[in-house]
């Protein structure tokens, strides 16, 4: 190896775009990064540690900001049909749903974070070539949304980089508690 080589812990870079579109995609970047360098040095037994009183850990807070982001982004997409009814759901569902916020048997933080990338690759190359982002669909239908609501895909955007930025807040004190390491500070 000559050093030269190209890496693969670092963030993809969002395709060139100018104006809006690439400040929306900046923030975003910004907070991913934060997420991902919460699980800097980790293990896969540390990553799937709970450090809280809570049910998160590391590697399942970023399989969840993963699922999460798919999910709009098929929303962005294909409208409400490609997200589920949340007020139809079963146990069952709400169970398999409880998992993306564990890492368990047989995965990997690599893996995890792999996957993360696909998704972040994918959103910004959607966000960088979608025709217009006051394309708006009706949200799913759930508790937490008001009923006949429409959200546009700029809408949709600013979701995605709060719930990443409010994630990478969670995955910060995870670490922390885990062995003291910081994101910042």
């Amino acid at each position: 190896m000559t050093g030269n080589e190209p890496t693969t812990d670092h963030p993809t870079e969002a395709p060139a775009v100018t104006g809006e579109r690439a400040e929306w995609l900046a923030a975003l970047a910004k907070h991913r990064h934060f997420l991902r360098f919460t699980t800097r040095d980790l293990t896969d037994e540390q990553a799937g540690r709970r450090t809280s009183a809570g049910e998160l850990c590391l590697g399942g807070l970023i399989k969840h900001v993963t699922s999460a982001e798919r999910s709009w982004v098929d929303f962005i997409q294909y409208g409400p049909s490609a997200m589920p009814d949340f007020t139809a759901m079963t146990a069952a569902d709400w169970e398999r749903r409880a998992e993306e916020f564990r890492l368990l048997p047989g995965e990997t933080l690599a893996g995890v974070l792999a996957a993360y990338e696909e998704v972040a690759r994918r959103t910004d190359e959607l966000i960088a070539t979608l025709p217009d982002l006051d394309a708006s669909w009706p949200l799913p239908k759930a508790p937490w949304f008001q009923a006949d609501t429409h959200w546009s895909a700029r809408r949709v955007l600013m979701h995605i980089i709060a719930e990443t930025a409010q994630h990478a807040g969670h995955a910060d004190i995870l670490r922390e508690s885990l062995d003291g390491a910081k994101s910042m500070g």
